[in-house]
């Protein structure tokens, strides 16, 4: 079976032209490998994409927080059409294993590059639209980006994953989080990061990414996940005296947190 076809019945979607689908699988990299089979790239379909995202992620947001100004609203947007937050949804449908890349590009890790997978997240959207139409594409993505569109978190959680990880450390420790560089590799136009983030003397989250910056906000995440699971770990053994005690001391430090300056 095509890729095409399988990542349709994947979506449950009622794709008619597969020949368009499967285009906005192609990276320009293996159409220079393959220059017969495909009618083209996949970067015309992101251009559109990305518009067809950004109006259905803003209609749902205007509709879901009435009472939001347009800076939050804006915030709440930029969190789930984010490189991290569409290579998320990307990776809800695993999209990375149904793109079509060059040998090279594959074994530099690109199925996992979270630049790449919001591309053809993009790509992706942008050939449904072309296919099905505006209604049954907005209704597909405001149904995958669910989670992302439910969170009614303030605006403090809303922020990017390196700051949250930073004012969590300098609430606890005073110290700020360590990035270190694992690896990179790839030619300078191509280059692929691999950045550990260190919390407390512990490695805690590992990210990839096309730049320094993006491989250390996927770790950042990866750390803050990681967090939030010792810390459900910790609350199920303890007593409810405990807990008790842990919630006045996490009240009182975010309450010092929140007028302590953070830099970006």
């Amino acid at each position: 079976m095509r890729p095409a076809a399988e990542l349709a019945d994947r979506l449950g979607l009622p794709v008619t032209d597969l020949d368009l689908l499967e285009q906005s699988l192609v990276h320009s990299s293996w159409l220079h490998e393959h220059r017969d089979a495909a009618r083209g790239h996949n970067e015309r379909l992101e251009f559109l994409g990305d518009v067809v995202i950004n109006l259905a992620i803003s209609e749902a947001l205007y509709a879901a927080y009435p009472t939001d100004d347009e800076g939050l609203l804006s915030t709440r947007r930029a969190s789930i059409v984010s490189t991290t937050g569409l290579s998320r949804l990307a990776h809800r449908i695993d999209l990375g294993s149904y793109l079509l890349l060059g040998e090279g590009e594959a074994q530099r890790g690109g199925r996992r590059r979270p630049s790449l997978l919001a591309s053809g997240f993009e790509a992706l959207a942008g050939a449904v639209y072309l296919d099905l139409g505006w209604e049954a594409t907005r209704s597909w993505l405001t149904t995958l980006a669910e989670p992302e569109l439910a969170n009614d978190s303030p605006s403090l959680l809303l922020k990017s994953p390196k700051s949250r990880l930073q004012e969590y450390t300098q609430r606890r420790t005073g110290a700020r989080p360590d990035y270190r560089i694992v690896d990179a590799s790839g030619p300078d136009h191509e280059k692929l990061f691999r950045i550990e983030v260190w919390v407390d003397g512990k490695a805690l989250g590992v990210g990839e990414g096309p730049s320094r910056r993006t491989a250390e906000t996927a770790a950042a995440l990866q750390a803050l996940d990681a967090i939030r699971a010792a810390r459900a770990a910790n609350a199920a053994k303890a007593s409810p005296a405990d807990l008790v005690a842990v919630d006045a001391t996490e009240d009182a430090a975010e309450a010092a947190g929140d007028h302590r300056q953070v830099a970006g």
